[in-house]
């Protein structure tokens, strides 16, 4: 009974009109996001983190999961008219989206793939609705060494699936925990590695940081790339698929669909690996694999259900466990904490409505896309041609203006530009800013569950294994961890590497 009263909250909320506008705006910005090549929903979150700071929590939180997953929905749009990404999940859309287009067939490609996004992500929120809550009563068991332990493994899994050497991931990880870690001590409230700057006593926030890793490193990228689109000139039309179009999209939709939710629930899973994984798998039990990469609608039916559906299964660790498994679920984590509002097994007991408000939203969120996106293609055709010297001077301006706004200061619009090139950096040298963003996010959370467990233990670091839950987790960690030094084991196939 409580299950169908919480559903009963949680659509009550989603349709207050604050909430649902924001939903709708978020949807709708998350689609343009992802139809823009050169931005992400990690982007155009960090960039519009700022605007939510004065609505309640829940319309803020509906506004940007509402911008992750309509980024998803938005990116193949690009991929099939264009060739280009319009996000990274969406690079193997371009295989044979675009070659159905170049046959005349783009409205057919464009209409299986919103459909596919439309049943999985619906898929991805009922298995959400259904786990999410028992997951949490679980977690309630938890006490601080069980957080430290899972928090490491989520860091670990996260490197441990980071496209290149391992090595880089775990650098940058440690560097967000150093930074992480900036202002005064919650304990001992004492200053650390704040140089004497006031602003700094607070820590270095996330908005700044991610405002620079991910908006205005990929705005110097792009406009060295000079990248070039050219819109495939085509009229698009029959976007409703045909009978034999749905026979062989829906065995690949509901393949992508299961894979994609799983997988998601993964730290470091995420869509970009479940696009990849759903299209391998396609093209394994296909009886014409040969035919691959020249317009199999299969190719982009199973890809873009993945991608979908991995968005929902990345908010049941966030929301049950408070452990992000991403980039775009790290910046929610700090949103929530930024608005007092701490994501874990309590939350949805104490925050019953954000936590039930945001599923609802999310069904109809997925309702709008689909409503949205097959009349609205006209425009991001003309949306696509938006020269690149309008568009980037744009970004960095909402950039500039949105980390000033944060305190009125100075010091985090520096930050922001400091972060900005330092990410220009990263991306040249091809390290992944994912693992900075997460462990700067878990970092203080991670210090004060291991502190706390060494009061616990009286500084005996052995108990960590003595605890049956903690010693599972930690001893999962510390496998991920040893498993690339063994002679002749693989990490992984660096399938993301190269994509952004």
């Amino acid at each position: 009974m409580d299950f169908f009263a919480n559903i009963i909250l949680g659509f009550q909320t989603a349709f207050q009109p604050v909430n649902f506008l924001f939903c709708f705006v978020g949807v709708l910005t998350g689609t343009l996001v992802g139809v823009l090549p050169g931005l992400g929903p990690v982007a155009a979150m960090s960039l519009l983190l700022p605007t939510t700071f004065h609505v309640s929590p829940v319309a803020a939180v509906i506004m940007l999961a509402g911008i992750y997953y309509g980024a998803m929905y938005g990116g193949s749009t690009t991929s099939i008219l264009v060739n280009i990404p319009g996000e990274a999940a969406s690079v193997v859309t371009c295989l044979d989206g675009y070659k159905m287009a170049r046959q005349g067939r783009a409205g057919p490609a464009l209409g299986i793939a919103a459909f596919a996004s439309f049943i999985a992500g619906t898929f991805s929120i009922v298995g959400l609705m259904l786990i999410a809550p028992p997951l949490a009563e679980m977690a309630l068991k938890f006490g601080p060494p069980e957080y430290f332990s899972l928090m490491t493994l989520g860091l670990t899994v996260l490197t441990f699936l980071a496209s290149g050497p391992m090595w880089k991931a775990l650098i940058m990880a440690c560097l967000g925990l150093f930074l992480g870690n900036i202002g005064m001590d919650s304990i001992n409230a004492t200053f650390r590695f704040t140089f004497g700057i006031l602003e700094l006593s607070d820590g270095i926030g996330l908005v700044p940081v991610a405002m620079g890793l991910f908006g205005i490193s990929e705005v110097l990228l792009n406009v060295e790339q000079s990248m070039r689109r050219t819109v495939f000139e085509t009229k698009i039309k029959n976007l409703l698929p045909s009978r034999k179009d749905w026979s062989e999209s829906s065995g690949p939709i509901a393949r992508g669909t299961i894979l994609g939710f799983f997988l998601g629930v993964l730290p470091g899973g995420g869509s970009l690996i479940s696009s990849f994984v759903s299209y391998a798998v396609e093209k394994k039990i296909s009886k014409t694999p040969e035919k691959f990469g020249t317009g199999m609608i299969a190719g982009v039916a199973g890809p873009e259900a993945a991608n979908n559906s991995a968005t929902g299964g990345a908010f049941i660790p966030l929301l049950t466990l408070g452990i992000p498994g991403n980039a775009v679920t790290a910046l929610l984590l700090g949103a929530l904490i930024i608005y007092g509002v701490q994501p874990g097994p309590k939350m949805v007991i104490e925050h019953a409505n954000l936590f039930w408000g945001v599923i609802a939203s999310m069904y109809l969120g997925n309702a709008m896309l689909l409503v949205l996106n097959l009349p609205l293609i006209g425009l991001w055709v003309k949306i696509l041609k938006v020269p690149y010297p309008i568009l980037f001077p744009l970004i960095l301006l909402f950039c500039l203006i949105g980390a000033y706004s944060l305190n009125n200061s100075l010091t985090e619009v520096g930050l922001m530009v400091l972060f900005g090139v330092i990410g220009y950096l990263l991306k040249k040298f091809r390290y992944e800013a994912a693992p900075l963003i997460l462990a700067l996010v878990l970092g203080p959370m991670m210090e004060h569950s291991f502190r706390a467990s060494l009061t616990m233990f009286d500084g005996n670091l052995s108990q960590f294994f003595f605890r049956p839950i903690s010693a599972v987790i930690m001893t999962v960690a510390i496998l991920l961890l040893v498993l690339p030094l063994i002679p002749g084991v693989k990490k992984r196939p660096a399938i993301g590497e190269g994509e952004d």
